[in-house]
Protein backbone atom coordinates (compact mmCIF):
# COMPACT_ATOMS: atom_id res chain seq x y z
CA UNK A 1 0.00 0.00 0.00
CA UNK A 2 1.73 3.03 -1.06
CA UNK A 3 1.66 6.47 1.12
CA UNK A 4 -1.19 7.98 -0.69
CA UNK A 5 -3.42 5.00 0.09
CA UNK A 6 -2.33 5.38 3.51
CA UNK A 7 -3.15 8.89 3.79
CA UNK A 8 -6.75 8.36 1.98
CA UNK A 9 -7.83 5.17 4.26
CA UNK A 10 -6.45 7.86 7.05
CA UNK A 11 -9.19 10.84 5.86
CA UNK A 12 -11.96 8.27 5.20
CA UNK A 13 -11.65 6.87 8.46
CA UNK A 14 -11.85 10.00 9.99
CA UNK A 15 -14.85 11.54 7.75
CA UNK A 16 -16.50 8.30 8.85
CA UNK A 17 -15.56 8.81 12.30
CA UNK A 18 -16.64 12.17 12.18
CA UNK A 19 -20.04 11.48 10.77
CA UNK A 20 -20.68 9.21 13.58
CA UNK A 21 -20.00 11.58 16.28
CA UNK A 22 -22.19 14.67 14.49
CA UNK A 23 -25.29 12.17 14.54
CA UNK A 24 -24.84 11.24 18.10
CA UNK A 25 -24.68 14.40 19.08
CA UNK A 26 -27.51 15.60 17.21
CA UNK A 27 -29.67 13.00 18.82
CA UNK A 28 -28.58 13.68 22.06
CA UNK A 29 -29.26 17.38 21.74
CA UNK A 30 -32.66 16.63 20.24
CA UNK A 31 -33.55 14.33 23.15
CA UNK A 32 -32.31 17.30 25.70
CA UNK A 33 -33.90 19.60 23.31
CA UNK A 34 -37.56 17.69 24.09
CA UNK A 35 -37.14 17.59 27.52
CA UNK A 36 -36.44 21.17 27.71
CA UNK A 37 -39.74 21.24 25.55
CA UNK A 38 -41.34 18.89 27.29
CA UNK A 39 -40.79 21.34 30.68
CA UNK A 40 -42.08 24.50 29.39
CA UNK A 41 -45.00 21.63 28.32
CA UNK A 42 -45.56 21.48 31.69
CA UNK A 43 -45.27 17.32 31.34
CA UNK A 44 -43.24 15.66 33.45
CA UNK A 45 -41.28 12.05 34.68
CA UNK A 46 -42.51 9.76 31.24
CA UNK A 47 -44.76 11.97 29.60
CA UNK A 48 -41.73 13.82 29.13
CA UNK A 49 -39.36 10.97 28.06
CA UNK A 50 -42.14 10.05 25.72
CA UNK A 51 -42.50 13.92 23.92
CA UNK A 52 -37.98 14.00 23.86
CA UNK A 53 -38.57 10.98 21.22
CA UNK A 54 -41.04 12.59 19.58
CA UNK A 55 -38.51 15.13 18.88
CA UNK A 56 -35.94 12.51 18.08
CA UNK A 57 -38.04 10.76 15.74
CA UNK A 58 -38.98 14.43 14.33
CA UNK A 59 -35.29 14.60 13.02
CA UNK A 60 -35.30 11.89 10.05
CA UNK A 61 -38.22 13.16 8.52
CA UNK A 62 -35.76 15.38 6.28
CA UNK A 63 -32.26 16.86 6.59
CA UNK A 64 -31.48 19.22 9.04
CA UNK A 65 -32.87 20.82 12.12
CA UNK A 66 -35.78 21.97 10.28
CA UNK A 67 -38.17 19.12 10.94
CA UNK A 68 -36.97 19.59 14.34
CA UNK A 69 -37.92 23.33 14.96
CA UNK A 70 -40.67 22.93 13.79
CA UNK A 71 -41.74 20.33 16.26
CA UNK A 72 -41.51 22.17 19.06
CA UNK A 73 -42.26 25.52 17.49
CA UNK A 74 -46.26 23.55 16.37
CA UNK A 75 -46.36 22.06 19.70
CA UNK A 76 -45.51 25.45 21.29
CA UNK A 77 -48.13 27.19 19.07
CA UNK A 78 -50.49 24.56 20.23
CA UNK A 79 -49.94 24.80 23.91
CA UNK A 80 -49.71 28.98 23.76
CA UNK A 81 -46.58 29.05 25.04
CA UNK A 82 -44.27 31.99 24.58
CA UNK A 83 -40.46 31.22 22.58
CA UNK A 84 -39.75 33.30 20.07
CA UNK A 85 -38.14 31.22 17.35
CA UNK A 86 -35.01 33.23 18.43
CA UNK A 87 -35.28 31.62 21.67
CA UNK A 88 -35.76 27.81 20.18
CA UNK A 89 -33.04 27.96 17.98
CA UNK A 90 -30.83 29.57 20.52
CA UNK A 91 -31.26 26.84 22.52
CA UNK A 92 -31.11 24.32 20.02
CA UNK A 93 -27.28 25.85 19.59
CA UNK A 94 -26.75 25.69 23.13
CA UNK A 95 -27.78 22.32 23.46
CA UNK A 96 -25.81 20.88 20.78
CA UNK A 97 -22.39 22.41 22.42
CA UNK A 98 -23.92 20.55 25.46
CA UNK A 99 -24.02 17.18 23.99
CA UNK A 100 -20.94 17.66 22.13
CA UNK A 101 -19.43 17.81 25.31
CA UNK A 102 -21.51 14.95 26.65
CA UNK A 103 -20.33 12.50 24.21
CA UNK A 104 -16.60 14.00 24.06
CA UNK A 105 -16.89 12.99 27.50
CA UNK A 106 -18.46 9.46 27.43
Amino acid sequence: MSTFDKREDGFEGKFAHDEELRFKATARRNKLLGLWAAEKLGLEGEAAEGYAKEVVRSDFEEPGDEDVFRKIRGDFDAKNIEQSDHQIRRTMDELMHTAVDQIQND
